[in-house]
């Protein structure tokens, strides 16, 4: 079809490069990086000091220029730059105004820009105003008569807008990187630029106020304060290693970096740990050593006026003590949220979550799904090793693995309690300091987390709808043919359970499960997959292949699916373990006697399981499937998950989505470490050190 003319701007703008049409959005970006530029040029501030030049004195702007009735110099020094190297940094602030401008608008950015500029350049005048007034601070003194040129209070007054655009919890982690930075900045250089940061953050905190650490979840109040001890120790670490030239005087390196410093840094370490994790000692020694830093800077700061009467003088003075009067400050300050964000740390380490003695127990789970049902992988929440948690709606289970809480599948109780008893885990968790996900769950439970939550689909549940299941037609060849096959040979299937066998039988099954882990690096995995142990159950069925000679060739074992009737309703494939020199096809065999079995006793439905990391992820999570890709390959030879997956195809299954729900990107190390143990509780070392050295074998 022909193109109209009234097509074709819309098609031109289409084929328009997406750098162009990004350019498009940040005029005044542009212009105001143009206009530094062309001043860079024109001054020769591109390739000469500006700082060395005459037209420091006319154009830069500072408290002296202000005194001079110079207050145009708070425009004309925005778009001049100090030395040529500067700006490398310069250009850098603009792209802070830049993605303020495409995020936010044009007037945004200007506003931001320009507004906290000059209040910076004229806040910081009045500031050094005042103290040069009615104090006798030396570094008040110094800066007060100081000129400054560039637009870093502008462009950073941008940057903290664009922190404050951020969805959380990325907001409060980017205000605790900037302001530990800019704070640290003034401390450690002193300069007027530095305090004009300063002033531009202070500024855009009490306009936008986005930053609100009160009333952040409890984890955010733990990243708080593991972020202000890590603050903390970086002072002293800067004080060892560079010398400094700040508010508090002059400091040089400290002679023997390696000794006292490094002890003081490993311990601080530990408690900023401790507070992550949210263990109360932590928070008790936190307390101590930041009201230990602030009785000493008191002290110092008491004797001051006595220096002279007590001959301490050249003590006082020394930058190292004057900088330990600026470390206790900040040790006030964070000494004092410690004390309001009390109830962010647990009492105990091992706290439950349910916060009282009565914790549920397997046997309660096993309760409430009879009652009122539960999915497809509900029963495996009644084995060993899941702690629970209960609701005012139902029961979470969960397994607390690498200070991860991993709840298995979705929340058991009724439909309409999911979202509830979701919360209610989401809090439990972080309270105990743990970070909370769901493993396996499904579409209603991704709905009730919170918005911000982050999904990754970790496999596809394979349904098999069974009423009027017939294997007829093309698309069940295969699994056909097996069945004629294994009537040929006098295979035999049966249904039973396991403690109604024989010991024969059980002696043989538990020959062939030793023998399949016997032939692996890792022992037999948990957690979502089950053992001999978990089929013992009585209410768990055994699906058996026994040959001619009476010899079992393969076992199934299939985990009850309750509905709300307190009925069974369908089964889900569990074990699957078969005997090396036995009948050829035996699991699909099984697995269609087995659809067969249950469609004639009435089940509605039988789901095969999902295979793990063997799920085909989207093109948007390309780094996820990358990894994902390389754990199937080297798991493959061990376990068969994706041979596994091409093997349920044949049965011609639909597909639910199972997802792992998260709150971010950060935790995800602790969440692949704790499901890691969860799949994987009695590896050793040495194992997990192999399994490690296949998967890089595996990505090569």
């Amino acid at each position: 079809m022909a193109m109209t003319v009234a097509d074709a701007p819309t098609r031109a703008h289409g084929r328009r490069s997406p750098v162009l049409l990004f350019l498009r959005r940040i005029p005044a970006t542009l212009t105001t990086t143009a206009i530094l530029l062309i001043v860079g040029v024109v001054s020769h501030g591109l390739w000469e000091p500006f700082r060395h030049s005459a037209g420091m004195d006319a154009w830069a702007y500072g408290l002296p220029a202000f005194e001079a009735g110079r207050w145009w110099t708070a425009f004309t020094g925005t778009f001049l730059v100090a030395v040529p190297w500067a700006y490398v940094l310069a250009l850098a602030g603009m792209v802070a105004m830049g993605a303020l401008e495409y995020l936010g608008g044009t007037r945004a950015a200007l506003g931001y820009f320009c507004i906290g500029q000059l209040f910076a350049v004229c806040g910081a005048a009045l500031l050094l105003t005042a103290l040069r007034l009615f104090t006798h601070w030396a570094w008040a003194q110094e800066t007060a008569a100081a000129l400054s040129v560039g637009p870093s209070a502008g462009a950073v007054a941008c940057l903290a807008a664009v922190l404050g655009l951020l969805p959380p919890p990325w907001r409060t982690r980017g205000w605790m990187i900037l302001l530990p930075i800019v704070i640290v900045a003034v401390l450690v250089l002193g300069r007027v630029t530095d305090l004009e940061r300063v002033l531009a953050v202070g500024m855009v905190l009490v306009v936008d106020r986005t930053f609100r650490p009160r009333r952040a979840t409890v984890r955010e109040q733990r990243l708080v304060a593991f972020v202000g001890m890590i603050t903390y120790v970086s002072i002293e670490v800067l004080l060892a290693v560079i010398p400094t030239d700040g508010p508090f005087g002059r400091t040089e390196p400290l002679e023997s970096p390696a000794g006292s410093t490094a002890l003081d840094v490993i311990v601080v370490l530990l408690i900023a740990n401790g507070l992550r994790r949210a263990r109360r000692w932590a928070w008790v020694t936190a307390l101590v050593l930041l009201a230990l830093n602030v009785v000493f800077a008191a002290v110092l700061m008491a004797l001051i006026p006595f220096r002279v009467a007590l001959d301490l003088d050249d003590v006082l003075t020394d930058g190292t003590f004057a900088l330990d009067i600026g470390t206790g400050f900040l040790s006030l300050m964070l000494m004092i949220y410690l004390v309001i964000v009390r109830g962010a740390f647990a009492r105990r380490r091992h706290t439950l979550l349910g916060g009282d003695a009565t914790e549920p127990t397997s046997e309660d789970a096993r309760a409430l799904l009879h009652r009122v049902g539960g999915g497809t992988l509900s029963w495996m929440t009644t084995w060993d090793g899941n702690d629970y948690l209960r609701t005012d709606t139902g029961i979470v289970a969960f397994q607390r693995r690498a200070d991860a809480a991993i709840a298995l599948g979705d929340p058991l109780g009724p439909e309409h309690g999911r979202a509830e008893s979701v919360t209610r885990f989401i809090d439990a968790a972080e309270h105990a300091g743990l970070a909370p996900c769901f493993f396996n769950a499904g579409e209603s439970t991704r709905a009730a987390v919170p918005p911000t939550w982050r999904s990754l689909v970790v496999a596809d549940d394979t349904i098999v709808d069974l009423p009027g299941l017939a294997f007829t037609g093309k698309r069940f060849n295969s699994v056909r043919t097996t069945l004629n096959r294994a009537q040929r040979e006098d295979v035999t299937f049966r249904l039973t359970r396991l403690v109604d066998e024989p010991w024969g039988i059980r002696t043989q099954l538990n020959a062939i499960s030793e023998e399949w882990v016997g032939d692996k690096d890792l022992p037999e995995m948990r957690f979502t997959l089950g053992t001999l142990a978990e089929a013992a159950d009585p209410e768990v069925r055994i699906a058996l292949a026994i040959d001619a000679r009476g010899s079992v060739d393969g076992f199934l074992s299939w985990l009850p699916m309750y509905g709300r009737d307190g009925a069974v309703h369908g089964w889900t494939l569990d074990l699957m373990r078969r005997r090396e020199d036995g009948f050829g096809p035996v699991m699909e065999y099984l697995i269609g006697m087995s659809a067969l079995a249950f469609r004639d006793e009435g089940a509605q439905i039988m789901s095969l399981s999902g295979a793990p990391l063997a799920h085909e992820y989207p093109p948007e999570a390309r780094v996820i499937a990358g990894l994902s890709t390389r754990l199937a390959d080297a798991l493959e030879p061990v376990y068969g998950f994706q041979s596994l997956h091409r093997f349920k195809a044949k049965f011609h299954p639909r597909y639910e989505t199972m997802y792992l729900l998260f709150r971010d990107e950060a935790d995800l190390a602790r969440i692949g470490a704790g499901l890691t143990r969860a799949f994987l509780p009695d590896a050793t070392t040495r194992q997990f050190a192999r399994a490690g050295l296949e998967l890089v074998r595996g990505g090569d």
